[in-house]
């Protein structure tokens, strides 16, 4: 599969929304009857006016609570639904009036949506896919010698995927969505449920494909981990309205005066988390205010991470 031109941005979105009618309905069952001949609609609008352009080879995360929108964006860009304003281009195609040639340059890891025949070993699996989009000979045994150098391919190969475990299961759903060298991989919420190892290894795997693919990654997670392991830029939505658009660093710098004020106290294991505005509370004195109720066996006074950024964000 070919993949666009290196000058061309892999995504352009300019002014897009995206609207549904929702019946307003009654209760009960004479409400019911009603509803099927009332024409009481109002209009919901989940993307509204939202521009974005991704270049060739990107790892964005795309974040925002439920809800915000994201998963409306993700199926305009698809080309499951249409805009209803605005204009969307992927690779030179517009997706919902071309979805043939659009599904044949993107690939897509949806939750817990399987790709793979859940019977047959995994390689089996990996044939198929490379009959339905075609894909050389040549170019499938390479991508496979790719994989090889990557990830410990073999005990999985000839696997089962219902024997799989999850994680394995993930790695081998990643795999298949790349087999066919597309422009664009959508992943959603790819490490959800898996142990620190096996989330260690997706990232790992996710950033050697880009690296040797030059594959464009729309990552769409609330695993901030992901995020910092793998996005150097984060587009954040919310309420259908694109908030925030840069990197990570640039958005730490609006949070310069928070920290995390963690202490573990005499009894407990676990340390006890508390994030601190320095410009409204002193540190100390939160330090002397829990020294009273309880004595600290150890204290340590960090940055702000990214998650508690997001979720701040989130809380607005």
């Amino acid at each position: 599969m070919s993949k666009q031109a290196s000058n061309e941005p892999a995504i352009v979105m300019e002014h897009v929304s995206k609207n549904f009618k929702v019946l307003n309905r009654r209760e009960g069952l004479s409400g019911s009857i009603k509803d099927l001949f009332s024409r009481d609609y109002k209009t919901l609008q989940a993307v509204s006016d939202v521009s974005l352009t991704v270049g060739r080879g990107e790892i964005i995360g795309y974040l925002g609570p439920n809800g915000a929108g994201k998963s409306t964006t993700i199926k305009m860009i698809t080309g499951v639904l249409e805009p209803s304003e605005g204009k969307i281009m992927v690779n030179g195609v517009v997706p919902y009036q071309n979805r043939t040639r659009n599904s044949e340059q993107i690939g897509v890891v949806f939750g817990q949506r399987s790709q793979l025949w859940w019977s047959l070993p995994l390689i089996e699996s990996f044939n198929l896919l490379r009959d339905i989009y075609l894909v050389e000979e040549k170019e499938y045994k390479d991508m496979l010698e790719l994989y090889r150098s990557l990830v410990d391919l073999e005990p999985i190969l000839h696997k089962p995927v219902r024997q799989m475990s999850l994680g394995q299961r993930t790695l081998s759903d990643i795999l298949a969505a790349f087999l066919h060298n597309p422009a664009i991989v959508f992943l959603d919420e790819p490490t959800i449920g898996l142990d620190v190892a096996m989330k260690s290894k997706i990232r790992d795997l996710i950033l050697g494909l880009n690296a040797q693919k030059k594959t464009t990654v729309i990552l769409t997670t609330h695993d901030m981990g992901d995020v910092d392991a793998l996005c150097k830029r984060v587009v954040i939505i919310d309420k259908g309205k694109k908030i925030y658009d840069n990197d990570m660093d640039h958005l730490k710098t609006f949070f310069g005066s928070y920290r995390t004020l963690r202490m573990r106290l005499d009894g407990e294991d676990e340390w006890t988390e508390r994030v601190i505005d320095e410009n409204k509370t002193d540190v100390m004195k939160e330090i002397e205010k829990t020294q009273k109720e309880h004595k600290i066996k150890d204290i340590q006074v960090q940055e702000i991470s990214t998650e508690e950024i997001i979720k701040k964000i989130y809380e607005g």
